[in-house]
């Protein structure tokens, strides 16, 4: 599964850099596939791991500010591996042909 959420931090001003990098940190911790872009940190595997790092991201957060806000979108099929990066290779490969 590859699962794209954000984490926001509520209550702490208007630059949330810092809880936003400790977030961050738990994922490449985790060693999972993953890619963080301006809006969204997506991250690939398998439910139980995928779900267990949010968690711990969503926590690492919390322990800096008493309430966050979480967006969290999930693509879940069985059998696709690498999902983050073949997904965009293709959409370029479509693009270039045209």
């Amino acid at each position: 599964m590859i699962v794209a959420f954000s984490v926001t931090p509520i209550g702490s001003g208007e630059d949330v850099g810092e809880e936003v990098a400790e977030a961050v940190r738990v994922v490449r911790e985790s060693g999972l596939p993953h890619r963080t872009d301006a809006m969204f940190t997506s991250i690939e595997g398998e439910w139980d791991e995928v779900m267990d790092v949010v968690k711990r991201a969503v926590d690492a957060v919390r322990a800096r500010a008493g309430r966050v806000s979480v967006v969290l979108k999930a693509d879940i099929r069985e059998g696709v591996t690498d999902g983050l990066t073949s997904k965009v290779e293709r959409v370029e490969r479509l693009l270039a042909e045209s």
